[in-house]
């Protein structure tokens, strides 16, 4: 009998991103980003909601080094419109929006912003 194929992965259900102080890096992504929190565990573990995707905040106790993980990106229906609203809730600008790729269906917008940490944060517009 053969086995049957494992499915395929299609979307992340968590990212976990190393910070040097958790409940700083809550602050700035509940409250400059927007992302509903969900729960702590603990003094160095916190979780957010990126629409269908939780996002773990963890001290460097865990694996990884501060400021040198994957960049985040976020969907958004303007780059324009997030940047703007997240650097006057505090973020550091890291780029301006610009048309980064020109699609068969769509332009790709991209805008880069950093977190308390030097972590990039993408703001990313698929404009139709």
């Amino acid at each position: 009998m053969s086995t049957p194929p494992a499915p395929a992965l299609a979307e992340i259900g968590q990212i976990a991103l190393t910070v040097s102080n958790v409940t700083a890096a809550k602050v700035f992504y509940h409250e400059v980003l927007g992302l509903k929190f969900l729960f702590d565990a603990g003094p160095n573990l916190a979780f957010l909601a990126a629409g269908g995707v939780r996002l773990m905040l963890t001290s460097e106790g865990g694996a990884g080094n501060v400021g040198k993980n994957s960049v985040l990106y976020f969907r958004t229906p303007s780059a324009a419109a997030s940047y703007e609203a997240v650097i006057g809730r505090g973020a550091e600008g890291e780029r301006a929006p610009q048309l980064v790729a020109k699609m068969p269906d769509h332009e790709l917008w991209m805008a880069f912003v950093r977190d308390p940490d030097g972590n990039l944060v993408g703001l990313m517009e698929e404009r139709r």
